[in-house]
């Protein structure tokens, strides 16, 4: 059974989501670094019609394939499982994030979007995000996907009309999964909302914000982790009380 934490988790990784997508889409030349379906259509496009290559979208696809194998070597190479496994991945995470945050306020990216520079900055977002997908599956594999809305707007739908119909299709996990994916959508939303501001005003200092949420996930992580071990700690002692009493 999920803790409270990890409950919360998704809706915070969708808005890190969000924000890391359109960040990278705005001064990165309009890659996507967090919906890959998104550089998979470009670069069809450009097979069939031609066009001005942008390097950065068609590296986005094998990069994430490196990133997600690179998870499932580190999480095969630790030995841990669950919330440790978790812990590991969250700070995994925020180094990449916290790397393409120091490369492009040294670099300065965003001036030439399709340069260099901006290429390495967006694979290292890509990185990261490949890290959050894996970490899920790896770590959380009940938990949903924080960053394709297609499929969390569709369980939206569906569980809307179920719980309406009060039909035979309805049934109590249809409002939690409304709920789940009506906060995964508002906070990934939110999240390209937020980073919108954020480039208009911070340029590449924009990166800022995701660094800071995914610092706060690995926080929160290893606070619930020494929350749990209390309470497990605390448990034989409060057992064997009740059983001293009742002796």
């Amino acid at each position: 059974m999920l803790t409270s934490l990890e409950q919360r988790l998704p809706t915070l990784l969708s808005v890190i989501a969000g924000m890391v997508d359109l960040t990278g889409f705005l001064n990165l030349g309009n890659v996507f670094t967090a919906h890959i379906t998104g550089n998979l259509v470009v670069i069809g496009a450009l097979i069939v019609r031609g066009g001005r290559v942008n390097l950065a979208q068609i590296l986005a696809v094998p990069v994430f394939v490196l990133a997600v194998a690179a998870v499932w070597l580190i999480a095969r190479a630790s030995g841990r499982r669950g919330s440790a496994l978790l812990r590991l991945l969250l700070l995994v995470q925020w180094l990449l994030l916290a790397s393409v945050l120091v490369f492009s306020v040294t670099m300065k990216p965003s001036a030439v979007p399709r340069g260099a520079a901006a290429d390495i900055a967006a694979m290292l977002a890509v990185s990261a995000m490949g890290c959050q997908f894996a970490l899920l599956r790896v770590a959380l594999p009940g938990a949903p996907s924080t960053a394709v809305m297609t499929g969390n707007l569709t369980n939206a739908v569906l569980s809307s009309l179920n719980t309406m119909s009060q039909g035979p299709l309805s049934t109590v996990s249809d409002v939690a999964r409304l709920k789940s994916s009506f906060h995964l959508l508002i906070g990934f939303f939110g999240g390209c909302v937020a980073a919108a501001f954020a480039v208009t005003y911070l340029e590449d200092w924009a990166w800022s914000f995701p660094v800071a949420l995914a610092g706060v996930a690995v926080v929160l992580r290893y606070s619930g982790s020494a929350e749990t071990a209390g309470e497990h700690h605390e448990a034989p002692h409060r057992l064997g009380r009740r059983t001293h009493a009742g002796s």
